[in-house]
């Protein structure tokens, strides 16, 4: 297998990470939602049910902020706090219908978004992005994991 250069590639995915969110945030004004609160959306979208301090570890927000923007997505209608059958002290949370229809729409925006950054990609290209992003993370897990060997680095060394 051919080395890799030493390329810092992670200030170019996070410029191109902060560009998406500037130009989605453009065009999400009209829904009047914050951006921690349309990720928090998204996220219960993802995982309906997910808990509080689920929802707080994936948003990487801390016990406070994150219940003060689940307050106002309730308050506003977006989202429903349901005890946990199996706990109550812990909180589920839930979309209402008011949100998934935001939701749809929101999904539709970055669809057009994902669109239109991609002109003059080609597919095969993409694809193999894909695959080189997924194994970046892949190898980044396993050092959170402690195992700095995937299956397939031990297969190259």
């Amino acid at each position: 297998m051919k080395a890799v250069p030493d390329v810092s590639f992670a200030y170019c995915l996070h410029d191109v990470t902060c560009l998406f969110r500037k130009h989605f945030d453009r065009r999400a004004l009209r829904f009047d939602l914050t951006r921690s609160q349309w990720r928090a959306l998204k996220a219960i979208r993802r995982e309906e049910g997910i808990s509080q301090r689920g929802l707080a570890e994936r948003l990487e927000l801390d016990a406070i902020a994150i219940g003060r923007v689940i307050d106002r997505l309730q308050q506003a209608g977006f989202i429903e706090r349901r005890a946990d059958p199996a706990d109550r002290r812990r909180w589920r949370l839930h979309l209402t219908a008011k949100a998934h229809a935001v939701t749809d729409d929101m999904e539709l925006l970055a669809r057009e978004l994902r669109g239109e950054s991609l002109r003059g990609v080609d597919a095969a290209d993409f694809d193999a992005f894909l695959r080189v992003l997924e194994r970046i993370q892949a190898n980044l897990v396993a050092l959170d994991e402690g195992n700095s060997h995937t299956p397939e680095t031990e297969r190259h060394e």
